[in-house]
């Protein structure tokens, strides 16, 4: 089991807006619960605000965000801005899909953690978000 301190790191595996390939939200979701997390999905469609109220109410370490739809220079940065006025400084934000080097640099210039292109290893994702969370999570 992936534990900081006395629990299971738990991450929320979002698809938001009219994006609906999520295979790889899946793929991504049953890898992190394989590395030990606790995955709540949030299924498809969600808004930036269905997000971060789920994330909030589920008390979560970190969101991760799939996205292909190219929406990505409008979804981050309105969910990163949910977390701010909800203080959720201390979750992290990440994510991955098709998303352009320069704006993987925009987004993370901005304050979005790492986003991880098609065919990253799962293991990395992993190792990223526990190492994140060691770091940042205060208990």
């Amino acid at each position: 089991m992936s534990t900081i301190l006395n629990r299971p790191v738990r991450v929320l595996v979002a698809k938001v807006g009219l994006d609906g390939h999520d295979r790889g939200a899946k793929v991504i979701a049953t890898a992190l619960r394989d590395a030990g997390m606790e995955v709540i999905y949030t299924g498809l469609r969600q808004t930036p605000e269905m997000v971060v109220n789920t994330a909030l109410q589920e008390d979560v370490d970190a969101i991760g965000v799939s996205i292909l739809s190219g929406a990505h220079m409008t979804v981050f940065p309105k969910i990163l801005q949910l977390m701010k006025t909800k203080e959720m400084n201390d979750v992290l934000l990440t994510g991955g899909g098709i998303i352009p080097d320069d704006d993987m640099n925009t987004l993370n210039e901005m304050g979005v953690g790492k986003l991880f292109a098609p065919g990253t290893a799962t293991t990395e994702i992993a190792d990223y978000i526990k190492d994140w969370v060691s770091r940042n999570r205060s208990f």
